[in-house]
């Protein structure tokens, strides 16, 4: 233990010259991952831009994925070649666990305006769903309670109707076993990011899509996925129950999927990181290429990119997001039908939800190695 512990210390020590620099890009999820998926397809592409240096992915996995992201906010973001990659579970976390990190202190490098797809298979009965649990899941199992239950007034019986209908399996501590469960059947539906679903669903014969949540708009609207046109939730409950969603538990859905979905592959460096320009332009430079473009999408499929400041900008849109009523019905319904300890922070209507002044300071070893033990220690 002590000997890797040193070993991740050294993969965060800044090396390099004025010339050439290795970039850290940390993943908060173990390898295989689809964070992890994602990320080594784009940085494939990205070292192209970046000629000069050199492009490095670690992963530090955690309890909920939480433990990386903390260490960024508390610690590594200081380092200027460190380089957070953020998934859709830390953007649930951020709004109902207490975790320490918030998005407002760092910069925009850019994220993938993505989507998560739900599938199911062929054989699912859709009056009782078997469904790996996890405190990312909770916007698609909201989306499954408005499928399944229609209007309905309170979260309390949609909490009822979802009981009813989903059996919520705790267990699964890895995608490999959840993936092997799905295809065994012992799943019924099963839910990923463009890049896992193409590579773990869409090639099973068994499997088919079920619904996705769109794709958020810089007006806060939410379109339908082009690559899986026609399956949005709001367009299959709209037909299915002869009026568009709306209400306390739709308005707790919107909120959830969009801070999950709109920041759930997103590159973040400390604000006033003087590398950020370079590596912003880079990221713009790879999102225009023939090349990288056909790379990526036939890997993650035809998705947008939220480059410098527009994905400040879109960070700030999702905070508009947040009010008391919504923020109050999603931590009842990740309590009492997820038994998720979910808590309600009224600090995300007020001191989180405003860009700060920019804080740097130089790193400090010592607490680099602490935050590793840490993670082992919570891991």
């Amino acid at each position: 233990m002590k000997k890797l512990l040193m070993a991740l210390v050294l993969t965060l020590s800044i090396t390099g010259s004025a010339f050439a620099e290795t970039y850290t890009f940390v993943v908060p999820q173990k390898p295989g991952s689809g964070t992890t998926i994602w990320t080594e397809i784009v940085l494939k592409e990205l070292q192209r831009f970046l000629p000069e240096d050199t492009l490095k992915l670690r992963n530090f996995p955690g309890a909920r994925d939480i433990p990386a992201v903390n260490a960024f906010q508390n610690e590594l973001r200081f380092d200027n070649t460190i380089v957070m990659v953020s998934h859709g579970g830390n953007g649930v976390s951020f709004l109902q666990e207490q975790v320490d990190y918030n998005y407002a202190d760092w910069e925009s490098i850019g994220m993938m305006n993505l989507n998560i797809i739900v599938g199911k298979r062929l054989d699912a009965d859709l009056e009782n769903i078997v469904f790996a649990s996890k405190s990312g899941r909770v916007p698609d199992a909201m989306g499954m309670a408005l499928l399944l239950c229609g209007p309905m007034g309170s979260i309390a019986e949609y909490t009822t109707c979802f009981k009813e209908h989903v059996n919520w399996v705790p267990g699964f501590g890895n995608g490999g076993d959840r993936r092997l469960a799905f295809k065994r059947g012992e799943l019924t539906v099963d839910r990923e990011n463009p890049a896992a679903y193409k590579k773990h669903v869409a090639s099973n014969p068994d499997a088919e899509v079920w619904f996705h949540h769109g794709i958020l708009q810089a007006d806060g609207s939410h379109a339908d996925d082009p690559n899986y046109p026609g399956k949005q939730m709001e367009i299959l409950y709209e037909a299915k129950w002869g009026e568009a969603p709306s209400g306390p538990m739709y308005d707790s859905y919107v909120l959830v999927k969009s801070f999950r979905d709109a920041l759930q592959k997103a590159f973040w460096v400390n604000a006033g990181n003087p590398n950020a320009e370079k590596l912003q332009k880079a990221l713009l430079e790879m999102s225009k290429d023939e090349k990288a473009i056909a790379a990526i999408q036939k890997k993650v499929g035809k998705y947008d990119w939220v480059i410098g400041e527009q994905g400040n900008a879109r960070r700030d849109t999702l905070m508009s997001f947040v009010t008391e009523e919504s923020l109050r019905n999603l931590v009842a319904f990740s309590n009492n039908a997820l038994n998720i300890k979910a808590v309600y922070k009224s600090k995300i209507l007020g001191e989180l939800a405003n860009p700060k002044v920019a804080v740097t300071k130089e790193p400090e070893k010592t607490g680099i190695l602490n935050t590793i033990k840490s993670w082992f220690k919570n891991d």
